[in-house]
């Protein structure tokens, strides 16, 4: 008899679902008459269920059957204490146009915080789903001051946003955070939403203002924590490093959000800020790594700015270092940068040789002596040693096998054999690298891959695939104007060839590094003129757009180039990028 009791019960509740997700689909589809007789049947059934009873008071409202739905929910209240049946009375009544009851049972539902302030999270989730959004207010900040250890600034500050008060969203925010920094990088994606690069932009002085003033008035590293992310958002470094500064001299605890900014003032181009910034971690870090960490990104940028003439003071530089902290192990990668050095830009790469398979003698981990032989193997190609620098990118593939750095010494070795000419071995390794771990890697073998096979067949010599080849060697050599004159034979003797739109674009690379910008614009405008529908197409209209942007200080073009990746090139990789700098330059405000 208990099984059977049981049994039934389980069979009706299971009915009862069924109903339950029967009336809710006609609902949801806007089928409200069927959802007003299936909700009914399921009040019926349960009286003082008020979820079905709100369910059955919009489906007459949707249905413009506002009396009933007054009759039911005055007979409800009447029995039932529950306050999100007097937002919904009040609603129905605003849907009347009768404002006056409207407000009444607004405020009625408001005055039962009253009795309990905890009536605040069902009173406010129902004035904000009907878009009350001041009662909403009013409810949440009623709560608070009767309950003090409530908190509702973050439902607030989204309310505010919503309404476009963008000064009261940031305070409410802001005094969230402050009880609960857990929740930091959460508030910094909501700010982002709202402030832009434009320093002059109306949100960021509001935020710059309110987070200046908390300073003054309350001191807080949390306040310089949020003032530095908003220097970075309008890639104000400096003034970023400023508060960083500010921040460790409090709470000398650990200079990784610094070196962190210095990183990101390296990717976009500020070497200048980036150098202060290494340059006071190698002065106060306490750590030798993290110390020599700082001083290998210094003359790692020191080198990349520097002039010919600079050169032998750059030698001075890596010498004092390695005088400083000798050649171990923990000069490593300066050892590796020096050697690069030595070999592309002093073209001494005898002597880089000889210094790196100094540094392989000593107890490296197998990561390092496999980065020291990819850099060994460089030097090699760079000598046109191509099958030496082939055994060490071999060596690195056999010791770590299914490594980031083994796929790139494949990469290597495709490369190696395409400047050989040996096309078919090099498509062979482009082909498995295709699905590298690395989506880097995998999108360099790609594009190496398609390079080779939409030039290979055109021409049974494979001409200008060798000539193009060759020129991609002097441009990785470092004699790029021996590549721009390469690049040119090949413009002039292979013209309407597959190759054409290749070395226009490779040409366009070399005249941007060489500061020829005019001359880079012309290129990428012809690929954009007589190459539209090629495999280049979107590449061009974002290095062209850039190049506008960045270098030729011409904002309008540059959006009308970033406009056309937008609209026209939406699988490109440029498209994030291109449509965040289309909106940027549009003045888009984000909200």
């Amino acid at each position: 008899m208990r099984l059977f009791l049981i049994l039934s019960f389980l069979f009706c509740v299971n009915i009862y679902s069924q109903q339950d997700i029967v009336a809710a689909e006609y609902f949801k589809n806007g089928e409200f008459e069927k959802a007003l007789l299936s909700y009914k049947r399921l009040y019926n059934k349960a009286p003082n269920n008020n979820s079905y009873l709100l369910k059955l008071v919009k489906s007459h409202q949707q249905l413009e059957q506002l009396d009933e739905a007054e009759t039911l929910l005055l007979n409800q209240i009447s029995r039932v204490n529950y306050p999100p049946l007097l937002i919904e009375l009040g609603y129905n009544y605003q849907l009347q146009n009768d404002l006056v009851n409207a407000n009444k049972y607004y405020n009625d539902a408001i005055k039962t915080l009253d009795e309990n302030p905890n009536y605040v999270f069902v009173i406010g989730k129902g004035f904000e789903y009907r878009s009350l959004l001041d009662q909403a207010i009013t409810a949440y900040e009623k709560a608070m001051k009767l309950k003090p250890e409530l908190n509702f600034n973050i439902q607030l500050a989204r309310i505010y946003g919503d309404q476009g008060n963008v000064e009261k969203m940031f305070d409410s925010y802001l005094d969230f955070v402050e009880l609960n920094d857990t929740y930091l990088n959460t508030i910094k994606r909501a700010f982002s939403e709202f402030v832009s690069e434009n320093s002059d932009n109306e949100n960021n002085v509001i935020l710059k203002r309110i987070l200046l003033k908390k300073i003054q008035q309350e001191p807080d590293l949390l306040w310089n924590e949020m003032l530095s992310w908003l220097f970075v958002q309008q890639k104000d470094y400096s003034k970023a490093f400023a508060q960083e500064k500010a921040i460790f001299s409090r709470k000398p605890e650990s200079l990784s959000r610094i070196e962190e900014l210095a990183h990101i003032a390296l990717n976009d181009s500020e070497p200048q800020v980036a150098i202060s910034i290494f340059t006071y971690i190698s002065d106060i870090a306490q750590d030798v790594e993290t110390k020599l960490n700082a001083i290998y990104y210094l003359i790692e940028i020191k080198t990349k700015i520097a002039t010919i003439s600079e050169y032998n003071n750059i030698v001075k530089q890596y010498q004092e270092i390695f005088n400083t902290y000798g050649m171990f192990t923990q000069t490593f990668n300066i050892q590796k940068s020096y050697a690069h050095f030595l070999a592309f830009y002093k073209h001494e790469p005898s002597e880089a040789i000889t210094n790196l398979k100094q540094t392989l003698t000593l107890p490296l981990s197998s990561f390092q002596e496999a980065e020291a032989k990819l850099e060994l193997g460089d030097i090699l190609v760079l000598q046109e040693k191509f099958n030496e620098a082939l055994i060490y990118y071999t060596q690195i593939q056999r010791n770590l096998k299914n490594s980031t750095i083994s796929q790139e010494a494949r990469f290597k070795v495709a490369k190696t054999s395409y400047y050989k000419g040996d096309f078919k071995w090099a498509e062979s390794q482009l082909k498995i690298l295709k699905s590298s771990t690395s989506q880097l890697i995998a999108n360099d073998a790609l594009e190496l891959m398609l390079l080779i096979t939409d030039n290979k067949f055109e021409d049974s010599t494979q001409t200008g695939l060798h000539l193009y080849a060759k020129a991609d060697l002097l441009a990785f050599q470092n004699k790029t104007d021996q590549s721009i004159r390469l690049l040119d034979q090949i413009l002039k003797e292979h013209k309407g060839e597959s190759i054409e739109d290749q070395a226009l674009f490779k040409q366009a690379q070399l005249f941007y590094l060489k500061q020829e910008y005019q001359k880079a614009e012309e290129n990428y405008l012809i690929i954009i003129s007589n190459f539209s529908d090629d495999i280049l197409a979107d590449d061009a209209y974002f290095y062209l757009a850039e190049l506008y942007y960045k270098k030729l200080e011409q904002p309008e073009k540059a959006k009308e180039f970033y406009e056309k990746i937008v609209f026209n090139y939406e699988d490109s990789i440029y498209y994030v990028e291109a449509r965040n700098n289309f909106r940027l330059l549009r003045g888009d405000v984000i909200n």
